[in-house]
């Protein structure tokens, strides 16, 4: 725990002054095995998630309504990260190529090649500082790939399970004629002739190379200027009818994986890739498959989550203050907070010692240390 104290010595020669009052800065409220949670975390991440749901648009009764229902469970996520750390640390997890990655991908999308400014970047954007940034970042993919590996992959969806459903609910799959695209774009916007055609070229290099097979959701990330270039160049599922006429009979007459070559827009030159197709009418199970084994894996996700983290807390060191809930808290685990300030230390008298009975110890059966001879019998 840290104070701020308003005590001041003045030297043996005119004596110490101490004020009265001090004040704390920083409250530890939680301890989860070695590690501690402190009020200034919380308080943290509680004016995080008011600035989200300010940025959402809510205001008055009904942000404070939000707000209350999302940081009653400050506490408990904070434990949960805690916990899932510690485990990945325990399964011998290392994560540090990605979170490499992870940076060098959003220094990119921030298109700012200096790196203090992009750690400048990083903390005008997030209020954090570019370190604490990359721990939370770190920290993130490590509980990511303990739940992946310790729950999600033990989540079994049978193939009769699957059919039943899809036999079950018919109605679910009839669909529309649909494409599913993703987009890179090559802005000209600003740009003289030379620009326009260094763009173009760019656009064609883009082409030959998701058509040789990189991935071009990260080529998109990498080098779209669209606003989709985050979600890696995703868009939204068009109905037949919806598009520009030229494009829709392009575009609905390719099979899944076809790059487009770079299309002319007032924009820029924008490169369009097919995802997969739907045809109007019921989807076979086949197409089927995949939607209906997300929606029954939905409802076991988040209880067998939970239950998972239940286990750690059982066997882990907790100790919460007094006035903080945990709400994922382990039925019956005594989680009482332990002040050391009052704890009294055990004290034994020498006429309590002199009355314990003597015993007569054998350590003959033992080597003296550093030697390989057993050491002679003595008793008391």
């Amino acid at each position: 725990m840290k104070f701020l104290s308003l005590a001041f010595c003045l030297g043996s020669a005119f004596g110490c002054a101490f004020a009265a009052e001090v004040m704390v800065v920083e409250r530890i409220v939680a301890k989860v095995n070695g590690d501690i949670i402190t009020s200034g975390e919380l308080e943290r991440e509680r004016k995080q998630i008011e600035a989200q749901l300010r940025q959402r648009g809510l205001s008055g009764p009904e942000l404070e309504q939000a707000l209350k229902e999302r940081s009653q469970h400050l506490l408990r996520d904070r434990i949960d990260e805690l916990l899932l750390v510690q485990r990945a640390k325990e399964l011998n997890i290392n994560v540090d190529s990605e979170v490499t990655k992870y940076l060098a991908e959003l220094q990119v999308r921030s298109k700012i090649a200096d790196p203090e400014k992009f750690q400048e970047y990083v903390r005008e954007q997030t209020g954090l500082s570019y370190e604490d940034f990359k721990l939370e970042a770190k920290n993130g993919m490590l509980t990511q790939r303990v739940i992946g590996q310790e729950v999600q992959s033990r989540i079994n969806i049978p193939r009769s399970e699957i059919e039943k459903y899809y036999n079950e609910h018919k109605d679910e799959f009839q669909r529309e004629d649909r494409v599913f695209l993703r987009e890179i774009l090559i802005s000209t916007q600003g740009k003289d002739e030379a620009g326009i055609a260094a763009a173009e070229k760019k656009a064609k290099e883009l082409v030959a190379r998701a058509r040789k097979g990189e991935r071009f959701a990260d080529l998109a990330r990498e080098h779209s200027d669209a606003v989709t270039a985050s979600q890696g160049g995703e868009l939204p599922p068009f109905n037949r009818g919806v598009l520009r006429k030229d494009l829709e009979d392009l575009l609905f007459s390719q099979e899944k994986g076809y790059v487009t070559d770079p299309i002319k827009q007032d924009s820029g030159f924008l490169i369009l890739k097919v995802e997969d197709t739907h045809k109007k009418g019921l989807a076979t199970l086949e197409e089927a498959e995949n939607e209906i084994r997300d929606k029954l894996f939905r409802p076991l996700y988040e209880p067998r989550v939970r239950e998972y983290l239940t286990k750690l807390r059982v066997d882990a060191f907790l100790e919460i203050r007094d006035g903080y809930v945990d709400t994922g808290a382990a039925p019956g685990k005594d989680t009482s907070w332990t002040d050391p300030a009052k704890l009294t230390p055990e004290t034994v008298t020498k006429e309590e010692v002199a009355a314990q009975p003597r015993r007569r110890r054998f350590l003959g059966v033992l080597p003296i240390p550093g030697t390989k001879a057993p050491a002679k019998s003595s008793s008391r």
